[in-house]
């Protein structure tokens, strides 16, 4: 057999019906399934009962652990020749398989991965979020496709390694965020070849609004320094953009807020029958505020745009706007939190939001 898929999942037995589904749709047929049910409330079981006669689907149920530990539970159980692992709420194009196929023989490597878009049945607050995930304008190129800011590591939302490499590493480590990165390092640093497979694409959900999506980055930015910890030397300049962004972007409204108030401290004095100085507080004032809000201006007008045109959808590129700046500044306060506490007060390895991220 050529391929094992491995599908951790929790509490999501609707998302798990649609991978299925895609999956049974491949034109590519040499790979069984496994999913591991990593101690959901709510199980898929039925789910995937229903595809045990149309998919080779082998279906575990353990107690939770992470993805990363459920991801190695499956890996002990499979069978093929290369283990792909994907995430819960993707949806794979009926060629995927077919891709990584070809791409495999056409070139030496150890690993994959694959980048990944918006479905056009996606809620509009599904695709914003994908467009902030993979806008050169987020950032989002260090991720996957034919440009990237920087080298490409495999993500666990679309990853392919050889059975023996993966056994060889010991897998995924117990890291409960940001550890498909650090096997992608561990793989690299092993003499292995990776490599991205711009076909091998998936349609990938993401988070369902806002607050959860700003759960997932806060998270991201944390694990980078915890992996530089663990790697050192992996940081580099483009992980620290989204900590300048929000650094600047502080900065900026802090700006603002003096601006505004110069401005009202010069209505005050023009209140009082004291001039000239209220003319001028009021000038520097006005100034200040101008200054600070163009830049965000000119920032939102430049996403709204381009994700309008990409989405075709005004809607989409109206919340991509804050959907940018959740992606940017989630990811570098984490990032703050994240060396202020490991590298300033050289604290242990943490991870915020822990305990709900995956609900």
């Amino acid at each position: 057999m050529n391929y094992s898929i491995i599908v951790p999942v929790f509490n999501r037995p609707d998302e798990v019906g649609e991978l299925l589904e895609s999956l049974a749709q491949q034109t590519f047929k040499d790979f069984e399934v496994i999913i591991v049910e990593d101690g959901s409330q709510r199980t898929c079981k039925d789910v995937c009962d229903q595809f045990a006669g149309i998919l080779p689907l082998h279906y575990y149920y353990k107690e939770n652990s992470g993805p990363g530990q459920s991801r190695n539970y499956g890996a002990e159980r499979a069978n093929g020749e290369w283990l792909i692992v994907l995430d819960s709420d993707v949806v794979l194009p009926p060629d995927y398989l077919r891709n990584v196929e070809t791409g495999r023989k056409e070139a030496g490597f150890a690993a994959f991965g694959g980048p990944d878009a918006a479905h056009p049945s996606f809620t509009p607050v599904q695709k914003a979020i994908s467009y902030s995930m993979t806008s050169f304008f987020t950032t989002g190129g260090i991720r996957g496709g034919k440009a990237k800011l920087d080298k490409f590591y495999p993500r666990s939302f679309n990853m392919g390694i050889r059975r023996e490499v993966y056994r060889e590493l010991g897998g995924f480590s117990k890291m409960r965020f940001g550890e498909d990165i650090d096997f992608s390092y561990r793989i690299v640093e092993a003499g292995h070849k990776t490599c991205l497979l711009p076909d091998a694409w998936v349609w990938h959900k993401r988070r369902t609004d806002f607050r959860k999506f700003f759960r997932q980055v806060y998270n991201s930015g944390i694990a980078r320094i915890n992996l530089e910890k663990r790697h050192p030397g992996t940081l580099k300049l483009v992980h620290l953009l989204p900590m300048v962004f929000t650094v600047g972007v502080i900065g900026l409204l802090l700006l603002f807020c003096v601006g505004v108030c110069l401005y009202g401290y010069g209505e005050w004095l023009d209140g009082n029958g004291l001039r000239p100085t209220d003319n001028m507080h009021q000038g520097v004032g006005l100034m200040l505020c101008v200054l600070a809000i163009l830049p965000l201006l000119l920032y939102s007008t430049v996403i709204f745009f381009d994700s309008s045109i990409r989405n075709r959808s005004l809607w989409v590129g109206l919340l991509s706007v804050p959907a940018a700046f959740v992606q940017l500044m989630g990811y570098g306060l984490g990032f703050i939190e994240s060396w202020w506490k490991r590298c300033i007060l050289k604290q242990d390895e943490f991870t915020a939001f822990e305990k709900n991220f995956y609900q």
